[in-house]
């Protein structure tokens, strides 16, 4: 079997779309992937970097106010349309498959137009404009929240769940912890505001420091490559305290999410899939800075369900924060029924789910 893919801009799609071909890979090691994304992208780094076959078309996201600037991009959709066609005519695939990001739209659509099953996945509990666009031409749309199914066909919606959350399953917890010089029988709270880092998390946390440091729980705080020097400074001030280990980034976030006990973090799609799969409690504080505010609409999926506790971006204060982690932590009852409330809601088999979709539509 052939597969393309693409999906992009962000790691939300990329990381996805990375896992199912992973998946699939241990599944049937036959299977040919061509992964179809843009230069400027993530995508152009991550894929390559896996060895996967990767091409790029030159295309530009519509702006939400009118501009000149949208004229440009309907010309460049119809170019990409056009060299996507190539692309897929060279390449023969059984199945065209998006993970989300504009590049998805003159690939997936040239793929539908071309009489390619096509299938969009959608992250979010709020779909993005090209994936609202496709879903219009394409045969099938997997869904991850029973939140986004009401945006599309119903009669072509599938809930799969994330692909990430396969892979995530089966790390080891003790090497996580190990690796980030984490004690092993302490409770544990792992902070992180994404692969950039946030701001806004960032403050909160320097600000309790000095009371962190007197917690029965110790925390291992992720500060996001670009914020960590400012943060270092801010730490010399106030002192580190010995039970918070603060890093720029987690390389092997799988391992060390399997070994906490609680997570503060945003509400991208990918971190949810990843929590839930593994059954990790959270404190969420999504992102108030993305399209339609889906992370708030992604939190409140979890939040209601006893998963996680929503603390929106406008009411966090250093107190604020500290409060929410003890009132976790130091209610025994309360971090198991979280776990359960979690893992409830994981897909572990997803990945799965997907490729069986993508068998399904390639028989017909």
């Amino acid at each position: 079997m052939r597969i393309a893919v693409s999906g992009g801009g962000t790691g939300g799609h990329i990381y996805p779309a990375l896992a199912l071909i992973r998946e699939i890979h241990k599944k049937d090691e036959d299977v040919e992937f061509l992964y179809i994304g843009t230069k400027s992208g993530l995508e152009s780094t991550l894929v390559p970097r896996e060895k996967i076959p990767f091409k790029s078309i030159h295309i530009t996201g519509f702006k939400r106010k009118l501009s000149f600037e949208n004229v440009k991009t309907v010309l460049r959709f119809l170019k990409g349309v056009r060299d996507s066609k190539k692309m897929l005519k060279e390449f023969h695939p059984d199945v065209v498959i998006g993970t989300g990001g504009y590049v998805c739209g003159p690939v997936v659509y040239a793929a539908a137009k071309m009489g390619i099953p096509t299938i969009v996945h959608e992250q979010n509990s709020v779909p993005g404009l090209t994936n609202k666009f496709l879903s219009r031409y394409v045969d099938k749309i997997a869904i991850c929240f029973e939140e986004a199914r009401q945006f599309f066909p119903e009669q072509k919606v599938e809930m799969t769940g994330n692909p990430r959350a396969s892979e995530v399953l089966g790390q080891d917890g003790i090497k996580g912890r190990l690796s980030t010089g984490l004690k092993l029988k302490v409770p544990t709270v792992l902070i992180f505001g994404g692969s950039r880092g946030a701001k806004p998390i960032n403050e909160a946390v320097i600000k309790s420091l000095t009371e962190l440091s007197s917690k029965p729980y110790q925390v291992l705080y992720v500060t996001g490559d670009s914020h960590f020097e400012e943060v270092q400074q801010e730490v010399e001030l106030v002192g580190n305290p010995e039970n918070v280990i603060i890093k720029p980034f987690i390389h092997n976030m799988p391992e060390v999410l399997a070994g906490v006990d609680l997570t503060v973090a945003r509400a991208g799609a990918t971190t949810l899939a990843e929590l839930t799969s593994l059954g990790i409690p959270s404190i969420l504080i999504p992102s108030p800075y993305v399209t339609d505010n889906h992370q708030e609409k992604n939190a409140r999926a979890l939040s209601e369900k006893g998963a996680a506790r929503l603390l929106l971006e406008k009411d966090l204060t250093g107190p604020k924060l500290v409060e929410s982690i003890d009132q976790i932590l130091g209610q025994e009852q309360k971090l198991a029924d979280m776990k359960k409330a979690a893992k409830k809601l994981g897909m572990p088999d997803a990945a799965q789910r997907v490729y069986h979709l993508i068998k399904e539509i390639a028989a017909k």
